[in-house]
């Protein structure tokens, strides 16, 4: 009501003043379009050679949307206050205009001229917006007059708005929220059938996809928003999408009607007609850069009327037959077609209304996308259940075969049985008769390759050993080191404490040389009488000698008791490490070692000697 009483005031202030409209600070939100005067040149002229505002040639604007393509078109309109200093901005809500030419004048002097239009880059506007906005200040006593000079060949719509800013920012979220849900919307269904359709190989999601992804492309061109975020230095890019985009909705729109409606097996006269309708969009498309956009875009919006509608004729003669994703189908339609002749009769300048000529599209489009993809899940959905229904009826089928042929074998399989019993019987013996032979062969085996004294390997098997290490240190060029260990006065042990303290003392001596072997590949054995001998492979000279020291201090630490007497031991090590290179090397490596073991026993015995090639080098000894 208050609004209403604001608006009358101003009306009538209007009138009084004759030409300034009188602004104050209660109206925050003001559309111009009862106060502009408009003038239609003949010819491209500059401001000031316009006739005056008190000529005949200027008449009041009727309505806000003119006929398709406008040229040479001035609007005027001026603005005084008398109150304190106030700041608004205009602001004209249409982003596909093509060239807006604002001059601004303060009590008759020009202050300021801006150029603006989707045909200059985005940047040279004075505020990032994705419709024309012009900020200024409105003084008290002075009268501020603008001209617009509107060219363009697309829609001839005209919202020319007065704002507070504050006022502004709040309607501006608000739309722009709306503009982000609804773009969202339609960007999250085009994806996600994107995706079902490149994980399925399904052309209805493909061409759902197209429809959708293109579609709201368009959109956001309509709205403005692709040329601020997506081509703001490309002015030609916008100037050519509308007309290339309608085109490929189409098409994309025809491909998925024809597999929705499954005209394939249905109709083949509207197969042909819709493969036409995509063939012919793709060639408008091809073609719409070779004719003016006003041409292109009138013949486009046509074609669009046309093809809805025969899209809609087609969802009903099949509904009309009972199929039923036809009847949802047509619902779709009903919705966007009656959208889409809306918008087009308010784009082409034959309906006067207040909302902006893209309105009733958009909101007819966004419900038919929803629509769509709920009616695509419903197809997919009962594809799926008839795919179950074949599938459940083919395992029907294959139940009733598996049981004849059981019946069939069940004969068979009972004569067999006892036969099979009788063999699993035999076989059972058989098995537990192989498990016995094979533990008493691996106890043999143990007693042939274990020293039944000290418990480590034995001679033999030191020297299979032996030759298996050969070749491996040989295939991969890695060191075999040998240690040849003798016990120290091992006869005087012998002959002084007797043949049993000799043996224990051979078993403390292994008992200790296993301690010292920390890896599962390294080996000892018991060589012969008080010799050991012991295998480490990967080993080299320093780890070896390493090794040999490690077991000669330790054993030289040893205090063996035997009848209350203490028996110190030792023992002699010789080492020799090389890398194999023939089948005969690791037994010339087991020379090697034995000759630095004697080598050892020479020099003093308790110490460890390494071979080398010309002499045989004592390491280490007892201190």
């Amino acid at each position: 009501m208050l609004r209403s009483v604001l608006w009358l005031v101003l009306l009538l202030s209007w009138q009084v003043h004759g030409q300034a409209l009188q602004v104050n600070n209660a109206v925050t939100e003001m559309a111009l379009t009862p106060f502009l005067q408009v003038y239609q040149a003949q010819k491209s002229q500059s401001w000031e050679q316009l006739p005056p505002q008190d000529s005949a040639l200027w008449r009041p604007l009727e309505r806000e949307t003119l006929a398709l393509g406008v040229h040479n078109l001035w609007l005027s309109f001026s603005l005084s206050s008398d109150q304190g200093v106030i700041n608004r901005m205009l602001e004209m809500d249409n982003p596909l205009l093509d060239e807006v030419s604002l001059y601004h004048l303060v009590d008759g002097d020009l202050v300021r001229v801006m150029h603006m239009g989707d045909k200059l880059d985005f940047a040279s506007r004075p505020m990032r917006s994705t419709s024309f906005l012009y900020p200024f200040e409105l003084a008290p006593g002075e009268v501020h007059s603008f001209y617009l000079k509107i060219d363009s060949e697309g829609s001839g719509y005209l919202p020319v708005t007065l704002w507070a800013p504050e006022r502004y920012n709040q309607v501006s979220e608000s739309t722009t929220l709306f503009q982000g849900i609804q773009l969202g919307i339609l960007l999250a269904l085009g994806l996600f059938s994107l995706f079902i359709a490149l994980a399925s190989g399904s052309f209805s999601y493909s061409y759902y996809a197209g429809y959708v992804l293109s579609m709201t492309l368009l959109v956001a061109t309509v709205q403005g928003l692709a040329f601020r975020f997506l081509w703001p230095n490309t002015p030609e890019v916008q100037q050519w999408i509308i007309p290339l985009l309608l085109p490929i909705v189409m098409a994309f729109a025809l491909m998925f009607a024809e597999k929705m409606l499954q005209l394939k097996h249905n109709n083949i006269r509207m197969l042909r007609a819709c493969r036409m309708g995509a063939a012919f969009s793709v060639l408008m498309a091809l073609l719409s850069p070779l004719v003016s956009y006003g041409v292109a875009i009138f013949s486009e919006i046509i074609a669009l009327l046309g093809i809805s509608t025969m899209l809609l004729l087609f969802a009903l003669i099949q509904a009309f037959k009972g199929q039923k994703l036809a009847r949802l189908y047509s619902l779709g339609w009903i919705v966007l077609l009656s959208s889409a002749i809306a918008s087009s009769l308010i784009y082409l300048g034959m309906v006067d209304t207040l909302i902006p000529p893209q309105t009733p599209a958009m909101l007819g489009l966004t419900f038919e996308i929803v629509y769509m993809a709920a009616v695509l899940a419903i197809r997919y959905s009962d594809e799926r259940r008839a795919k179950q229904r074949i599938q459940q009826q083919a395992l029907e089928q294959a139940q009733r075969i598996r049981l004849a042929r059981e019946e069939s074998l069940k004969q068979e399989a009972e004569s067999n049985e006892r036969l099979e019993q009788m063999v699993q019987e035999r076989t059972l013996e058989l098995e537990i008769t192989l498990r016995e032979l094979n533990e008493v062969n691996q106890k043999l085996t143990e007693q042939t390759t274990i020293d039944s004294l000290t418990g480590v390997k034995n001679r033999a098997s030191f020297d299979k050993r032996l030759t298996a290490e050969g070749r491996i240190s040989r295939r991969q060029h890695t060191p075999l080191a040998l240690l040849m260990l003798d016990i120290d006065h091992f006869k005087r042990i012998n002959d002084r404490y007797g043949h049993l303290a000799g043996d224990h003392t051979l078993k403390v001596i292994a008992a200790n040389l296993l301690q010292h072997l920390k890896r599962p590949t390294d080996m000892v054995a018991r060589y012969g009488g008080e010799e050991f001998a012991v295998i480490l492979p990967a080993t080299d000279e320093e780890g070896a000698l390493a090794v040999a020291e490690a077991i000669r201090e330790n054993i030289s630490q040893l205090q063996l008791s035997w009848n209350q007497d203490s028996i110190a031991l030792s023992v002699s090590i010789g080492v020799s490490t090389a890398i194999i290179d023939s089948d005969s090397h690791p037994l010339l490596l087991l020379e090697q070692a034995d000759k630095a073991l004697y080598r050892a026993k020479n020099l003093g015995r308790n110490r460890v000697c390494r071979y080398e090639e010309q002499t045989l080098q004592a390491v280490s000894s007892a201190p």
